[in-house]
């Protein structure tokens, strides 16, 4: 497979434009398309060339990377009007870098390659800050070839790249990461609220716990901080998933509720566009 040089951004928002940034800086040529005009603005100031659909991206780009938040979302910038099957061509690859149910990852990867396109299954982890310093973590799933031809453009990004199977492996695994992040964040804010009920600082605990054996990384970085926008959603799959498996998850339902209500009590939106 020969090597990826035009790279596509479809969402250039909080994660997609600052993983454009640091593809331009590895000297890839970069095209994108996001629906909301502040975006496409930070996008053209940074050097990505913003073009007027995801259509338009995949014919100028060997792999689009779809990073959006939701199912419909992705379903709509790959198979809605001006969307990227209507530039298939056998060898183009689509990544999608969205978090969505690993069962309808799969799905997409059969739809797709009836048209010749390969999809690759590489939903992201660590968040915007991440992003920002090019530290993120891929899921990685998909054709192995076609992977491989990508990993030197997700390591422009990515500090951490993982292979783990056939698409939805990738769903899979941050699912699973997504179930214990949530978790955590749910145990460390019912423990650090304990501890300040009983007259201990938070802070000083905390700093504490970072050098114990309850230290986690939810902790570390504050994940109650970043306003948890997708924390009901992944909760959410991870319930469905489980249902489909015929398996029990109690935690699991526990951790969807206590994190929404965290969400609640911190004054941060609940999420919208899943419908």
């Amino acid at each position: 497979m020969s090597a990826i040089r035009k790279v596509g951004m479809l969402g250039l928002g909080k994660m997609g434009a600052p993983m454009a940034r640091h593809l331009l800086a590895k000297g890839y040529n970069v095209a994108g398309y996001d629906p909301v005009d502040d975006a496409r603005k930070q996008a053209r100031s940074l050097g990505v060339s913003v073009l007027d659909s995801p259509r338009d991206v995949a014919l100028a780009s060997d792999v689009v990377i779809v990073v959006v938040g939701f199912d419909n979302q992705v379903e709509t910038v790959v198979f809605g009007s001006g969307g990227i099957m209507e530039a298939a061509r056998p060898g183009l690859i689509v990544a999608i870098g969205s978090t969505v149910a690993p069962r309808y990852a799969r799905r997409l990867a059969e739809r797709v390659a009836e048209r010749g396109v390969v999809l690759l299954d590489v939903p992201l982890a660590r968040g915007e800050a991440a992003a920002t310093a090019g530290k993120l973590l891929i899921f990685g799933a998909g054709d192995q070839a076609a992977f491989d031809a990508c990993r030197p453009a997700f390591s422009a990004f990515a500090s951490d790249i993982f292979h783990l199977g056939p698409a939805g492996a990738g769903q899979v695994g941050k699912m699973v990461n997504n179930l214990i992040l949530w978790a955590c964040t749910s145990a460390n804010d019912e423990g650090l609220r304990l501890g300040a009920a009983l007259g201990v600082d938070a802070d000083k605990l905390r700093a504490a716990l970072h050098h114990s054996s309850a230290q986690n990384w939810a902790m570390d970085q504050r994940s109650d901080r970043s306003g948890m926008p997708w924390a009901e959603k992944d909760m959410s799959i991870v319930l469905h998933e489980a249902d489909l498996a015929r398996l029990s998850l109690p935690l699991s339902g526990t951790v969807k509720e206590t994190v929404k209500g965290l969400k609640i009590r911190l004054g941060f939106g609940l999420p919208h566009g899943s419908d």
